[in-house]
């Protein structure tokens, strides 16, 4: 690990001046990912900002039944709120089935959106790899890609975008607030992560110098119930082979509102807006879950070892649709041990 410099602040307008003042400063809260590549030499910031200690710990009411979520709340905690269980299921579903308990009490909400979309060649320094050096290659492609992209890559870049929570957070229609150099900004948090295009070492659409603040959840809609479904290696901390965040609301049989989106298959979360135009009005039944599933997988194009990832979240698809509209059916226990 190379050496660093190390500030503490105590306000987001001090941070947000600390790191417009101080080129290759990165802001540090739990730390889970940023150390773990800063002990590998991937990331070497030349200084630390420790914002961990800001006072965005808490989880607030809005008006009209929604939530904000501080940048700084961690993933124990989120995940057990009465509020997240009982309002937005699936985000406390992704954040159990996303970390062992460990992690969960360390990590934060900021810190989990804003973890690295990477592979085995980005953590491995002896490797070419776009994201880490531009230009250099992309051995995943003809190399180990088993765990990696089937949608929306690109020839520089076959990563995926390991947060489970942030796939929950695409389908609830979460906005993303930030605080930079030029004032406080939102982003939908569909739209918060990239794909790689050209430029796959731009994980986000932060700004230099932005901090990330809080996530804000829009009341839920009336009658719709959500689900995060998750298939990975083991059952224990494993990033998602495929994953699926669903909201849906039926009346008289048909779908009133349907949200989808994809977790293991690309640069970002994946919204699955083709499988949910496919839905609104369709009636609620497996046949449209499935065709709504193929509509949106179409446009998938595996490589030669991760061609199973496509029947496999069309599965996780139909199966998490097919519970939720069925409002009889009990949801399944947390995928991992209570925080």
């Amino acid at each position: 690990m190379r050496p660093f410099g190390y500030l503490r602040v105590g306000s987001v307008d001090e941070a947000v001046r600390a790191a417009a003042g101080q080129p290759g400063a990165q802001f540090l809260a739990g730390g889970t990912n940023l150390v773990d590549l800063m002990k590998l030499g991937v990331e070497s910031p030349r200084t630390l900002i420790d914002v961990g200690r800001l006072p965005l710990d808490r989880i607030e009411e809005l008006p009209g039944g929604g939530l904000r979520i501080g940048a700084m709340v961690r993933g124990a905690d989120l995940a057990a709120a009465p509020a997240v269980r009982d309002r937005y299921p699936a985000l406390s579903q992704a954040l159990l089935a996303g970390a062992s308990g460990q992690l969960r009490n360390v990590a934060t909400t900021g810190g989990n959106l804003l973890q690295r979309t990477r592979c085995g060649y980005f953590q491995d320094t002896a490797k070419p790899c776009n994201k880490r050096e531009p230009g250099s290659g992309c051995p995943a492609r003809g190399g180990a890609h088993r765990d990696l992209a089937v949608l929306g890559h690109s020839a520089h870049c076959v990563a995926t975008q390991p947060s489970d929570m942030a796939v929950a957070l695409a389908a609830l229609d979460a906005t993303v607030r930030l605080h930079g150099p030029e004032g406080e900004r939102t982003v939908p948090a569909a739209d918060f992560h990239r794909l790689p295009g050209d430029t796959p070492e731009r994980d986000t659409e932060i700004r230099l110098g932005e901090l990330l603040t809080a996530v804000d959840l829009p009341p839920p809609r009336p009658g719709a119930r959500s689900r995060y479904r998750k298939a990975r290696d083991r059952a224990s901390f494993a990033f998602a082979l495929a994953s699926v965040a669903a909201v849906l609301a039926v009346r008289d049989g048909l779908v009133e509102h349907a949200a989808l989106a994809f977790g293991g298959l690309a640069h970002r979360p994946w919204r699955a807006r083709a499988a949910e135009a496919v839905l609104h009005g369709a009636p609620a039944t497996e046949e449209t879950f499935a065709r709504a599933a193929d509509a949106e997988l179409a446009a998938a194009a595996p490589l030669r070892d991760n061609g199973f990832k496509v029947p496999l979240a069309h599965a996780l698809a139909v199966g998490v649709l097919t519970d939720l509209a069925a409002p009889g059916r009990p949801a399944p226990r947390p995928q991992g041990p209570a925080p």
